[in-house]
């Protein structure tokens, strides 16, 4: 018996509509000219040249390009409400801390230890942006015992917003490899936001693309046999998904999709990624219904082989390293996370770790 299911690209792009159609090909030509500017600031770069009169008016060119993207891409959300993009839509303060945290994140020069410090730090703001605005008047108190005990012991009083009804319904799914870590800390920050300590169920998917294959006529595999999740526990849930990168909207709409021909029917789908390409964002919005993408930053292009531009790289490889010569499995890559981050996400490894063991089916 076959236990993949598969989704198709041209599947995907049938979702679209002809405007859809229409913002990615204007995107994908302004693409088309940045790039024609990185080939001759790499060449000047390989020459040796620094700082000479022809390489400013190409650095002028670039900034003009990447300002007139962002601009089209603004507008193309604006009309959108299922897309929410944290740089478009917060005050001009908070989209500077965004475009500082996915400039680091991009950079090269960025080692394993601060990658994961700054994809720590997108899934916070991501989970403000999501929110925020189920924020209402009422108010949770906390009485705290602290550890001071003279002259005798005191207690604090914290009142915080009180969003338990938009947190305490939510299961985690997580489409493994590269988003194991991200879930478990969206998890973390729902369990921390909770009034009640609330830790999110886990419903684990293993999704991968065929990477012998190009963007347009992309494979989406759901491997059911090495998947962990019972479809009555996902039904009337409101499903959170996390994930760095969204590059074509391929692997949730997989998911949601087979969950939904299972009879699930779930109460909402939020999908949190810190970069999405325009193309990908429109895809989940346009197959899912009920769907909402949060993302930090949107990119606007997709390469042959579907990977983001200008992207940041595998992000997967970049929070778990890569892997040796065959792919780790759940167990090996938490374990491989090692004791600060298996002391920090202890609530939501005990719950993988029950999911994994069958004990929620």
């Amino acid at each position: 018996m076959d236990n993949n299911v598969i989704l198709k690209a041209e599947d995907l792009d049938g979702f679209l509509t002809e405007r859809d159609r229409e913002h990615i090909a204007a995107m994908d030509r302004l693409y088309r000219e940045v790039m024609t500017s990185f080939s001759l600031l790499a060449a000047e770069e390989s020459s040796g040249k620094q700082g000479g009169a022809e390489r400013q008016r190409e650095e002028e060119n670039l900034i003009r390009l990447y300002n007139e993207m962002g601009r089209e891409m603004q507008h193309i959300c604006a009309s959108e409400p299922g897309i929410q993009v944290y740089s478009f839509v917060m005050p001009h303060e908070n989209q500077s801390e965004a475009s500082r945290l996915i400039a680091k994140l991009r950079d090269v020069r960025t080692g394993h230890e601060e990658f994961v410090y700054y994809i720590q730090r997108a899934f916070e703001l991501l989970f403000k942006l999501a929110y925020g605005g189920a924020e209402g008047a009422d108010k949770n108190y906390f009485i705290i015992k602290t550890p001071v005990m003279s002259p005798v012991q005191n207690y604090a009083v914290h009142k915080i917003t009180n969003i338990d009804g938009a947190i305490e319904n939510t299961v985690m799914c997580v489409m493994l490899r590269g988003a194991l870590l991200p879930s478990m800390i969206m998890s973390k920050e729902i369990q921390e936001y909770s009034s009640h300590g609330y830790v999110t169920p886990f419903a684990l998917f293993r999704i991968r693309r065929d990477d012998t294959k190009y963007e347009h006529d992309m494979e989406y595999i759901l491997d059911l046999g090495r998947s962990y999740f019972n479809p009555g526990d996902l039904d009337g849930k409101d499903l959170v998904f996390a994930d760095p990168m969204n590059a074509t909207g391929g692997s949730i709409v997989t998911v949601v999709k087979y969950l939904l021909a299972q009879g699930v029917k779930p109460k909402s789908v939020r999908f949190f990624n810190v970069i999405s390409a325009l193309k990908g964002a429109l895809r989940a919005v346009r197959a899912l219904e009920n769907c909402r993408v949060y993302t930090l930053w949107m990119d606007p292009a997709l390469n042959h082989a579907a990977y983001i531009l200008p992207g940041l790289g595998d992000a997967g490889d970049r929070l778990n390293g890569e892997d040796a010569r065959h792919p780790r499995n759940i167990i090996r890559l938490i374990a491989d996370y090692g004791a600060n981050i298996a002391g920090l996400y202890r609530e939501q490894l005990r719950e993988i770790e029950a999911t994994v063991l069958g004990r929620h089916q």
